[in-house]
C-alpha cells in the first residue's frame, strides 16, 4: 500500500482510531463486518441502520452487500464528533485518517444522510451541528479549507509552516472555492428535507456573508485581494507562483481558485467545475435565505453573483473539443488560453450534475464528461484491473474510485453501471472499503485505507440504483 500526502499529514491521534478499524492493517475476511464494534462507534443513527437493513437486503451480490454495509454508515462510524458550543448542537467530522475538518469534505460526507433526516431527530441533532460548526470555521478564516477541533489551537499539520497567515483554528489555507459553496449545498438539502430552521441563525448567516463576499472579493477586479499562499514544499501542486497569488488573469468577473479539489495548485486560476458550481450552491443559498430568515435583500445579491459569473462562464470556460464541438475547459486565464483534464475529486467536469451544476442529459455536459473519459484526458487511465480517473494529487496510474462512483450515478446505460460496480467490487484490495485510489493493475497497490467521502459516496450510489434500477442490484454482479 502506498501513503499518499494526506496519509502522511494524519495526526496520531487520528492514526490511533485508525488502529481499531478491522480492516485498516489487513485484507477483511469477505462477509464478516468491518464496522467498529458497536461500543467503539462515534455516533449512532436508528434511521441509517434502518437504512442499512433496508437496502441490503434488496443486493442480491453478496460481496456488494458487504461493501454497502462497511462503507454507507462509515462516516458516523468512525468521523463524527458530537458535542455543545454555546447550548448548541456541535458537529465536528474528520476525513478519516487526518484529524481536521475540511468544509467540502465534512459536507460531502454527510450529505449522503441528508435524505433521513426528515423523520430522524438524532440525524436533525448531527447536521445542525456541523452547519453551525462550519459557520463558526467560516468565521475564523474563509479562505480556509480545513479546521482543527480546538478553535484556538494551532495546526497539527506540517501546514503551520506555510507562507501564509495561519490563524488558530486553521488546519491548512489552501484557497479553494468549493470549500465556500459546499456548506451552501449542506444547508441548502438539510432545510429541503425537515423546513427545520434552527441551524440558520445570526451566526450562520453572517457566515454565509462572509462566504459570498469572499467569493466577490476573489473575482479581484479591485486589486489581488488579501489572499496570498506559498509553501516552503516548492513541488507545483503545493504552491502558488508570484508571491502566492497565483498565475496571471485578465479579470472577466470569474472567480479565482488558488487550489482545486484535490488540494493541489491550480494552473490556471479559473477553476471551471469550481465556478460552474459556485452558480449552483449561490443560487441554493438564495432560496434558503428567503425561506429561513426572509432575506430577500441577501438573496438577490447571491442571485446577482450567480448570473454575473455564470454569464462569464459562457463567455470564456469553453473550449473546443478538437471534433468541432465544444466543451468546458477544467481551467482558463480569461486570456483564451485553457487547458483541458479532469481531476476525480469533486467538483469535476464529469460530476457537475451532482452538484446541481449541470443537467445530466445537456449536451454540452454529454461531450465533457465523455471527453473527461477518455485519452483526451491525461489523468484518465486503463489498466488490468479498472478504468477510471486520477489527478496529479496521486500521480500518474492511479485510478480513484470516486470517478468510477461518479460514472456509475451518471449513467442511464445498464452495461456500464454494472461494469462500474464490478471495477468498484474487485479493487478494494480485500478491506471492504472504498479507497482514495489504487493502481490500474493492481488494486492491491493503494492509498488512504480510511477514507469516509468515497465510502458515502459508495453508498451513494447504492441508494441511487436502489431507487432508480432495482433490478440491477437484485442479480449478481
Amino acid at each position: 500500500m502506498n501513503l499518499s500526502r494526506r496519509e502522511m499529514l494524519s495526526s496520531a491521534g487520528a492514526l490511533a482510531v485508525a488502529a481499531t478499524l478491522p480492516g485498516a492493517a489487513m485484507a477483511a475476511q469477505q462477509g464478516v463486518s468491518q464496522r467498529p464494534p458497536k461500543s467503539q462507534r462515534r455516533f449512532t443513527s436508528k434511521a441509517v441502520e434502518a437504512e442499512i437493513a433496508r437496502v441490503k437486503a434488496k443486493i442480491g451480490d453478496p460481496e456488494l452487500a458487504w461493501l454497502f454495509e462497511n462503507c454507507y454508515p462509515n462516516t458516523l462510524d468512525t468521523t463524527v464528533f458530537t458535542g455543545e458550543v454555546g447550548g448548541k448542537p456541535d458537529t465536528f467530522v474528520i476525513t478519516g485518517d487526518i484529524n481536521a475538518m475540511w468544509l467540502r469534505d465534512s459536507s460531502a460526507q454527510l450529505q449522503t444522510y441528508v435524505h433521513l433526516t426528515g423523520e430522524a431527530p438524532e440525524l436533525r441533532r448531527l447536521f445542525h451541528g456541523a452547519i453551525q460548526r462550519q459557520a463558526r470555521c467560516i468565521l475564523i478564516d474563509p479562505y480556509a479549507n480545513a479546521y482543527t477541533h480546538d478553535p484556538n489551537a494551532k495546526s497539527n499539520l506540517p501546514a503551520i509552516n506555510d507562507l501564509t497567515d495561519m490563524k488558530p483554528g486553521v488546519a491548512e489555507r489552501k484557497w479553494e472555492i468549493d470549500s465556500l459553496c459546499y456548506p451552501m449545498r449542506l444547508a441548502h438539502g438539510y432545510w429541503t428535507n425537515t423546513r427545520d430552521k434552527a441551524p440558520f441563525d445570526d451566526v450562520w448567516a453572517q457566515a454565509m456573508r462572509t462566504a459570498v463576499d469572499t467569493l466577490r472579493v476573489q473575482q479581484r477586479k479591485d486589486g489581488p485581494g488579501p489572499y496570498h499562499f506559498q509553501r516552503v514544499d516548492k513541488s507545483p501542486t503545493e504552491t502558488l507562483m508570484f508571491g502566492g497569488y497565483g498565475a496571471p488573469t485578465r479579470k472577466v468577473g470569474l472567480i479565482h481558485s488558488g487550489f482545486r479539489p484535490s488540494d493541489d495548485a491550480c494552473r490556471f486560476p479559473f477553476l471551471i467545475p469550481s465556478n460552474l458550481f459556485a452558480v449552483s450552491a449561490l443560487r441554493m443559498l438564495a432560496s434558503v435565505l428567503r425561506d429561513t430568515r426572509n432575506d430577500s435583500a441577501f438573496a438577490r445579491d447571491c442571485e446577482a453573483l450567480a448570473s454575473e459569473v455564470e454569464a462569464a462562464l459562457h463567455a470564456h470556460g469553453k473550449m473546443s473539443d478538437g471534433k468541432g464541438g465544444e466543451v468546458w475547459a477544467y481551467e482558463v486565464d480569461g486570456y483564451g488560453n485553457a487547458i483541458f483534464m479532469d481531476d476525480a475529486n469533486v467538483p469535476s467536469l464529469s460530476a457537475l450534475p451532482l452538484l446541481g451544476s449541470a443537467e445530466r442529459n445537456d449536451p454540452l455536459y454529454r461531450r465533457t464528461a465523455d471527453l473527461a473519459w477518455s485519452e483526451r484526458n491525461p489523468y484518465f487511465f486503463k489498466g488490468t484491473a479498472a478504468e477510471g480517473i486520477g489527478g496529479p494529487h496521486i500521480g500518474m496510474d492511479m485510478v480513484w474510485p470516486m470517478s468510477i462512483i461518479t460514472r456509475g450515478l451518471l449513467s442511464d446505460d445498464d452495461a456500464e453501471i454494472r461494469q462500474c460496480l464490478k471495477w468498484l467490487k474487485t479493487t478494494h484490495g480485500g478491506t471492504g472499503f472504498m479507497h482514495e485510489s489504487f493502481h490500474k493493475d493492481d488494486p492491491a497497490n493503494f492509498t488512504r485505507s480510511w477514507f469516509a467521502w468515497a465510502n458515502g459516496l459508495f453508498g451513494d450510489l447504492i441508494l441511487d440504483l436502489e431507487r432508480r434500477k432495482p433490478a440491477l442490484i437484485a442479480g449478481r454482479i
